[in-house]
């Protein structure tokens, strides 16, 4: 059946290279593997509503609702001008705020283009006016974006966890770490360049202001308390935790900040269920796919081929992250992440790397694509905010890949920065 499952998958790649669906294809290979070996029709349908039918994937639809909700009350609004109180009058000080803006954004919405679209108007239109040249603030808003799914919350870790059957709680602490550490080495990068380009600083606006903005902001900038502090405190699953924040939400919009109307529901509740849609039916497509591929031992076959050519656990992390940085190129996140784990994560198993680590470095790995051609949706979302070239964007883009490489590389081969709060919080 491996033989057979291996002339199914060169025919389903094909399939996607000539531009066809990744659902439809991913559906119709498994199709073609029940009606070539023989087994009964029947099991399609039950194996794909069987992949949804999963307690802790109901989170990301609860987390896409939160993040539109959030959006639509103009909650970014209040969170820019705290960062820029903050650490705008350093050199340089509109792309920190940036930055630390997408930082603070993360913890709530947990999608990079969700981040991008959410606050880069904002953040795009204020380097601007500062002096900033459109495709530098464009690639600085872009790059900070990618910590959106790495600190907590994270739809694609939620996904990881569902797919891998890995704990989503150890997967969002494990983000905590490397999403300030991608912070951070952006932060150092702009410090370089503010330094060697002479950019300017403005003034500090006092102590006073940051409290004002601080205050005025709170109720937002708490909703990452909200979320976290239930998970790690053990009060709440991550999934209950994603509808307390959907209420948290509402909350902000209806009674604290009055930015929401019964006229917003409508449009917020679509917005959710296309989105969802999307996410699901290439879950459930990805979800019989790998039970046809589990059926097969096609993994059980590659896993020992994998562990024959390459000896060591460190060669097996460099070949798996250059991978997934050039199929993160053509393909897009969710997509690519349901079609690697099957393959990937029983292999880093076998070399004694944990799931949770790997879940980790598989997300950052396949982020990083958002932000670099030719698919780069993120890049994308920028050019239409910032008005400017995809292919400018392209090439303003690379210098801010090295700092998120350089991030990649210390997760991949040293796992205490992915492994040790989830060690400490989640002991026994």
């Amino acid at each position: 059946m491996s033989a057979l499952m291996i002339k199914i998958g060169g025919g389903w790649l094909i399939a996607i290279l000539l531009g066809m669906p990744l659902y439809a294809s991913m559906g119709l290979a498994a199709l073609a593997f029940l009606v070539l070996a023989g087994m009964p029709l029947t099991v399609l349908p039950q194996k794909m509503a069987g992949s949804i039918n999963s307690f802790p994937i109901i989170a990301a639809p609860l987390f896409i609702l939160m993040g539109n909700i959030l959006a639509a009350a103009q909650i970014t609004d209040r969170i820019v001008a705290f960062a820029s109180a903050l650490i705008g009058w350093v050199r340089g000080g509109y792309a920190h705020a940036s930055i630390l803006t997408s930082m603070i954004f993360a913890g709530m919405v947990g999608s990079a283009v969700a981040d991008a679209a959410g606050a880069g108007a904002i953040e795009v239109r204020a380097m601007r006016r500062a002096g900033y040249r459109p495709e530098t603030a464009a690639s600085i808003t872009a790059a900070a974006a990618t910590i959106g799914p790495i600190i907590p919350p994270s739809l694609p870790m939620v996904i990881y966890g569902v797919t891998a059957d890995v704990s989503i709680g150890k997967l969002f602490v494990a983000g905590i770490i490397p999403g300030l550490l991608m912070g951070l080495s952006l932060m150092i990068m702009v410090t370089f360049i503010a330094t060697r380009e002479g950019m300017g600083r403005k003034t500090f606006a006092g102590w006073g202001t940051v409290l004002k903005t601080f205050l005025d902001g709170f109720f937002a900038l708490m909703t990452p308390v909200v979320i976290l502090g239930g998970i790690f405190s053990g009060l709440c699953t991550p999934t209950e935790a994603a509808a307390i924040a959907c209420f948290y939400a509402l909350f902000l919009g209806f009674v604290v900040y009055r930015t929401l109307t019964l006229a917003h529901l409508g449009p917020i509740l679509i917005e959710t269920i296309e989105t969802t849609g999307l996410v699901l039916v290439l879950v459930m497509a990805a979800g019989v796919l790998g039970w046809c591929m589990s059926i097969s031992r096609l993994p059980q076959t590659l896993t020992p081929l994998i562990l024959e050519t390459i000896k060591s656990p460190l060669a097996f992390l460099l070949m798996a992250n250059l991978l997934m940085l050039l199929i993160g190129c053509f393909m897009e996140a969710l997509a690519a992440m349901l079609i690697l784990i099957p393959i990937l994560v029983p292999a880093a198993v076998s070399y004694g790397i944990s799931p949770v680590q790997f879940g980790v470095v598989m997300v950052l790995n396949l982020i990083l694509g958002t932000i670099h051609p030719p698919i780069g949706v993120v890049l994308f979302v920028v050019t239409r905010i910032a008005d400017v070239s995809f292919e400018t964007m392209s090439r303003a883009i690379l210098p801010w890949l090295v700092p998120l490489l350089v991030v990649l590389a210390m997760i991949s081969f040293w796992p205490p920065l992915t492994l040790w709060l989830p060690e400490l919080l989640f002991a026994k």
